[in-house]
């Protein structure tokens, strides 16, 4: 049987989970090797990403070719992101994430070319062939979260699957989210919080990458200010800045996997929140080079709605 048969058996399995006991706004999965913020969400969440950019890019500026892909994608996503938890096993959340859109080069070409790089002063990257397709992303999550060394429960372990017309991967993933680590020091306990994520996975191609890696690790780490402590009774809101490091979900011409490193920025008000991510501290613009989303928590603003702003 081969490895892709075992990887459609791991997401059915996933999604029985998931929808058996009734199903913050998990990304998209190509999003993460992009460098959006792969943190499992805690809480039941219901949101909708009204915009997804992730840009891969055939040249750099002075004409270079990143590798054998020979064309340029612009993945323009709609997504909806559920977690619930699962009230029969304490502790264990699930979450399904669907994504899809018209992959075009027009609005992300704009965005790099016109807007980011004539404003940093950097010529704009030459673009050969455009993929022009309706691409699409499915993936699903089983967490158990986790209360050590006196925290309240913010370590987490699980197993997750994603696939689409762009790539297949199941992976493992560990490690903890807002963890207070400054509890003795009045303000930085009850504004500060500390994140990080290990994955191991195993990607497979589809039809829009047709070679990827063997194999795929992701650090991710992050520090957030904002009112936690506050968060049950305030208007929650969230400063968070993440970097990843990516052993590559593309190969080069040798077959060697082309690592990444991403610096990312989230900002979150109520129910809405913003994040983009970029390349900028590889030094380079070719393959994945940015992103960004809009995401509404559907659920915050119909309770808002239902019971007034807190």
């Amino acid at each position: 049987m081969s490895a892709r048969f075992f990887f459609c058996c791991l997401l059915a399995i996933l999604s029985i989970v998931i929808f058996s006991d009734r199903c913050r706004a998990e990304p998209p999965a190509q999003s993460v090797h992009w460098g959006a913020m792969a943190f499992p969400d805690h809480d039941r969440t219901l949101a909708l990403g009204t915009t997804v950019v992730d840009r891969f890019t055939e040249f750099d500026g002075a004409g270079n070719r990143y590798n054998n892909i020979n064309e340029t994608i612009g993945l323009n996503f709609f997504s909806l992101s559920w977690t619930e938890r699962l009230e029969s096993f304490k502790g264990w959340n699930t979450n399904v994430t669907v994504g899809g859109g018209p992959t075009s080069d027009g609005f992300s070409r704009f965005l790099q070319n016109d807007v980011i790089h004539k404003l940093r002063g950097f010529d704009p990257v030459p673009v050969g062939n455009k993929r022009t397709a309706f691409d699409f992303m499915v993936s699903g999550t089983l967490t158990r979260w986790i209360s050590l060394f006196g925290s309240d429960d913010v370590f987490y372990a699980g197993v997750g699957a994603a696939g689409g017309s762009l790539y297949y991967e199941p992976y493992v993933q560990a490690g903890f989210r807002r963890l207070s680590i400054f509890n003795a020091v009045p303000f930085l306990s009850d504004y500060v919080r500390v994140s990080a994520l290990g994955r191991y996975g195993r990607p497979f191609n589809s039809s829009a990458f047709r070679e990827v890696a063997d194999r795929s690790w992701i650090g991710q780490a992050s520090v957030g200010f904002g009112n936690y402590r506050n968060w049950a009774t305030d208007t929650p809101w969230e400063i968070e800045i993440a970097g990843t490091l990516d052993s590559g979900l593309f190969i080069d011409q040798q077959k060697a996997s082309l690592e990444e490193r991403f610096v990312s920025v989230a900002v979150r008000y109520a129910a809405v929140a913003f994040e983009t991510w970029n390349d900028l501290i590889n030094q380079k613009d070719y393959g994945p080079t940015f992103g960004a989303r809009l995401t509404i928590d559907l659920l915050y603003a119909y309770n808002w709605w239902e019971h007034g702003a807190r």
